[in-house]
């Protein structure tokens, strides 16, 4: 059953990764301002869509590792971490490409671009802090500090409407939307990103046990 899960998973994340290139680079329209360089927001926005369900992941393994003491609990919270900390880099680095030809820099101290900063350095902390806990014999520690980590990531999402910046506020907001086309198109990238993250910490949990 596992299997035949693992297989419609990436059968699924082929379709919908096809569909949603040709979507963005032939079904969406142009954004007026920003023009053709604003369509890395859609893989932008899949990135965003990966790190944050790995790291939800993270959090509920991490509580269920410190409760029940389960080390395979802890090791699922770990590749979570790994998948999470990955896609908080390319979210990082998909964000910077789009911000040079628009705001004229690859970075500003923007405050939801630095509180993602900061998560990627929290969560790279603690893949470093589980290896060294874990050989100590205290993996519980490291348990602790995911589930502190995860307070930044609320803050990520609310600092771009709590704090003023230059970051846009896609989703409502006064000047905020995308048009019918665009979110068509963010849908159905959305839905590949989510078959991406299942398969990779399908393919991650399989290296763990050969």
């Amino acid at each position: 059953m596992f299997a035949f899960l693992s297989r419609i998973s990436f059968t699924l994340l082929v379709i919908l990764m096809t569909i949603s290139i040709y979507m963005i680079f032939n079904y969406a329209p142009k954004e007026k301002i920003m023009g053709d360089v604003q369509r890395i927001f859609y893989f932008h926005m899949g990135s965003v869509l990966v790190f944050t369900l790995a790291f939800i992941a993270n959090l509920v393994y991490s509580i269920k590792f410190l409760l029940d003491n389960n080390n395979e609990h802890s090791r699922i919270a770990y590749i979570n971490a790994e998948v999470g900390v990955l896609f908080t880099l390319l979210t990082i680095v998909t964000g910077m490409f789009w911000a040079k030809p628009v705001w004229g820099a690859w970075w500003t101290w923007d405050p939801q671009l630095t509180t993602t900063f900061i998560l990627f350095l929290l969560y790279f902390s603690y893949l470093v802090f589980h290896k060294l806990s874990t050989r100590a014999g205290v993996p519980k520690y490291a348990a602790v500090f995911a589930v502190i980590s995860f307070i930044d990531l609320p803050i990520v999402y609310i600092s771009v409407r709590v704090m003023r910046g230059i970051s846009p506020v896609v989703f409502g907001g006064e000047g905020g939307g995308i048009s019918p086309a665009m979110m068509n198109t963010l849908l159905v990238t959305l839905g590949a990103f989510l078959f991406l993250y299942i398969v990779l910490i399908n393919l991650r949990s399989k290296v763990d046990k050969k």
